[in-house]
């Protein structure tokens, strides 16, 4: 199913059946923490009016500022949760691992990554693969990871919609190759500010973060979303810039001064170095 809209061309997997109002994810987006130009508040509200009732924070080898995202989201109440996921940098490409505890030291092997991932419980998603590029994962690892006798080191998932560079042009191989290897479906938004979130999501039975979690492994979802236009992520590039401008500033004036501060890393406590969650008082639960 395929339309077309000013900012990008729509396209949609097979759609869901059943009772009840689906739920919808997007499991891939950045933070200040990272390279992303939005903060955690910023974030949270993006996706709420994006009426998506689950969401991962997957900062590049990192999981402080999606910890802080779902502590904030707990604490104050509001309807969504907040998945704590990294994107891993592996030597194979990159890698969502989601349902974290702990972050997985970057550049190891693929293979690696996802058992790593797996022995913390969580589930291990290739973000944008097949694009012909060292920061994504290509089809004879993955084929080789699918085909493992070793159930702990194969993907739960492959990131099939992804609105970008790195997705658009290989949307159609991807979907395929999922298709062929019994791979779960997931589409995300890689978002990199807030006015993209939810461009692209997935969708499943029910409303919480644990029966997505229960959707994905049982391979019940569906993927939707819609691509950039030619020209539509420049404008973040330039945000981008801006941001890591400010970030060596402010690092720069922390370690000149020694009062502990450096760049924003985007939640409560961000700024301290090194940084820590640090909820104020309208987040105090008592």
């Amino acid at each position: 199913m395929t339309g077309h809209g000013a900012t990008g061309r729509r396209v949609s997997g097979p759609s869901l059946t059943g009772p009840g109002a689906p739920g919808r994810a997007d499991l891939h987006l950045h933070s200040l923490a990272s390279d992303g130009t939005a903060g955690i508040d910023e974030i949270l509200a993006a996706a709420l009016a994006a009426d998506l009732q689950v969401i991962a924070v997957t900062d590049h080898d990192r999981i402080d500022a999606a910890q802080a995202g779902q502590a904030l989201a707990r604490r104050r109440g509001l309807a969504i949760e907040v998945v704590v996921g990294e994107e891993i940098s592996t030597r194979g490409g990159h890698l969502l691992g989601l349902w974290l505890t702990e972050p997985i030291k970057p550049w190891q092997s693929l293979r690696a990554s996802i058992v790593q991932v797996h022995e913390q419980g969580g589930l291990a998603i290739p973000a944008h693969p097949l694009f012909p590029h060292p920061l994504c994962a290509q089809g004879v690892i993955l084929r080789r990871l699918v085909a493992d006798p070793d159930p702990r080191c194969r993907p739960d998932a492959i990131e099939v919609f992804n609105p970008t560079t790195f997705g658009r042009p290989v949307h159609g191989r991807v979907v395929r190759f999922a298709e062929a290897h019994g791979l779960a479906a997931v589409g995300n938004s890689d978002a990199h500010a807030a006015e993209a979130i939810g461009r692209g999501s997935t969708t499943f039975a029910g409303r919480s973060a644990d029966e997505l979690r229960a959707a994905i492994l049982a391979r019940e979802i569906s993927w939707q979303g819609t691509f950039h236009a030619t020209a539509g992520q420049l404008g973040t590039f330039g945000s981008q810039l801006r941001k890591y401008g400010r970030d060596l500033r402010d690092e720069m004036r922390g370690r000149i001064r020694n009062d502990g501060t450096g760049r924003d890393h985007g939640y409560p406590g961000g700024r301290h170095r090194p940084p820590r969650f640090d909820a104020g008082p309208e987040d105090d639960p008592r």
